[in-house]
């Protein structure tokens, strides 16, 4: 799944940012609980070196054989019990005030009092409160783990959330630019250097685009104009030849084929011009189109065409196709699609135009074989051997769909019957 770059940019924040908080706050926890230890377990020793010394000045304490008020007790042992190392370690003792058994840190050091006797000392003290300070320490860590990141990624986002709006608006110009139309040419400044360049060099990229554009433009519509002027000429002079009395049978059809030839290159230059104009959006302009009545009114137009072919048309109308469309190009897709199924129809053959809510379907008679549905609406595709046809048609109706996000055009061979369906997107 896509994201923004904003969004991309906090997730990845978010991940590093955990995992060095983590490994820092569990540094953090072990070095403060060393610490801890460190000082309890210095603690200890030290006590041990007063109650030796105590021992020396006191006899009577080597009778304090259980821990008393003071936390210790000397126990004689033998020698071979006797150890020249301090032990440390942690032990659970029975404590009256909670009446049950809490941690207790205890030291165990051996030594030989002044009547030459092993004896052995254990010092113990409570770390009761060290647990609770680690504790404390610990919620503390936590706490700070989740502000910290929340607060990171807040004003994280708040920043990059400031500092891409140059890179949106840039990004919505672009999404709103089209050839041909004027686009918004205030200059914005921008704090961000990088944003301001980016700018720059879109406006001038628009500009060299434009300007192609145009000279692109003016050259196909000046070559079109150009040639349809001779082509018209050729065509009258053949026609004033064709209709001298002194031509031979030979010569007249000649002459026909000749002016046919030119009728079909003034055909191809206009649908060559038209595909041009429908790539560089200059049809733009939409409105509410009634498909339904602009299909009545084509039939009525093709009459002549329809009768010549014997073709029974039948419009069928199972709902209301509308749907804003620019009306010329509305025009030239249900022109070229009638005309389709008209001209490649059997004579006397059927045309059922079926009419849907988002969804219109051209059903012809026609070949007894199907057509390529790859290829049928590529350029100079010509779905028969016929001469007079361009091979444009069909490829202008898909240049027309094209510009119409979520409209689609298929064909179908089934039963014997060619279908082309229209679909549009559903709102």
């Amino acid at each position: 799944m896509k994201v923004s770059l904003k969004y991309y940019t906090i997730k990845y924040l978010i991940m590093i940012l955990l995992l060095i908080i983590a490994v820092w706050a569990g540094l953090f926890y072990a070095y403060i609980l060393d610490e801890v230890h460190d000082n309890v377990d210095d603690g200890l020793r030290d006590r041990k070196i007063q109650i030796i010394k105590a021992v020396y000045l006191n006899p009577q304490l080597l009778k304090n054989n259980d821990f008393g008020f003071n936390e210790f007790k000397i126990n004689p042992i033998t020698a071979g019990e006797y150890k020249n190392k301090s032990r440390l370690y942690n032990k659970m003792y029975y404590m009256e005030y909670d009446d049950k058994d809490q941690p207790y840190r205890v030291l165990e050091a051996d030594f030989i009092d002044q009547y030459k006797m092993n004896q052995r000392l254990v010092i113990r003290t409570s770390t009761v409160e060290e647990d609770e300070l680690i504790y404390d320490l610990t919620t503390a860590l936590i706490v700070l783990y989740i502000v910290l990141v929340i607060s990171i990624v807040v004003v994280n986002g708040y920043l990059l959330n400031k500092a891409m709006r140059p890179f949106y608006l840039i990004l919505d110009k672009l999404k709103k630019y089209q050839f041909g139309i004027p686009a918004d040419q205030e200059n914005k400044e921008y704090i961000i250097k990088e944003f301001e360049e980016l700018n720059v060099e879109i406006n001038e990229m628009i500009e060299r685009n434009e300007l192609v554009f145009y000279q692109q433009k003016q050259f196909i519509e000046n070559a079109s104009h150009e040639l349809q002027t001779p082509l018209a000429i050729v065509i009258n002079k053949i026609d004033l030849l064709i209709q001298n009395d002194d031509l031979d049978e030979k010569n007249l059809n000649f002459l026909t084929g000749v002016k046919n030839d030119l009728r079909r290159m003034v055909g191809l230059n206009k649908s060559l011009l038209m595909l041009s104009k429908i790539e560089n959006s200059q049809f733009n302009k939409t409105a509410g189109v009634d498909f339904n009545a602009l299909i009545g009114k084509l039939v009525q137009n093709y009459e002549d065409f329809i009768e010549f072919k014997k073709v029974d048309v039948n419009i069928i109308e199972k709902g209301s196709f509308e749907a804003d469309f620019n009306r010329d190009l509305a025009d030239i897709l249900l022109s070229n699609l009638l005309k389709n199924a008209i001209k490649y129809n059997n004579e006397e053959g059927t045309l059922n135009i079926m009419i849907e809510d988002d969804r219109i379907t051209f059903q012809n008679s026609g070949a007894a074989v199907g057509l390529d549905p790859s290829r049928i609406f590529d350029r100079f595709y010509k779905q028969s051997s016929d001469h007079t046809s361009t091979g444009l048609g069909l490829s202008i109706i898909k240049t027309i769909i094209k510009q119409y996000p979520g409209w689609d055009i298929v064909y179908k061979f089934e039963d014997k019957m060619h279908y082309f369906i229209l679909e549009k997107n559903k709102i």
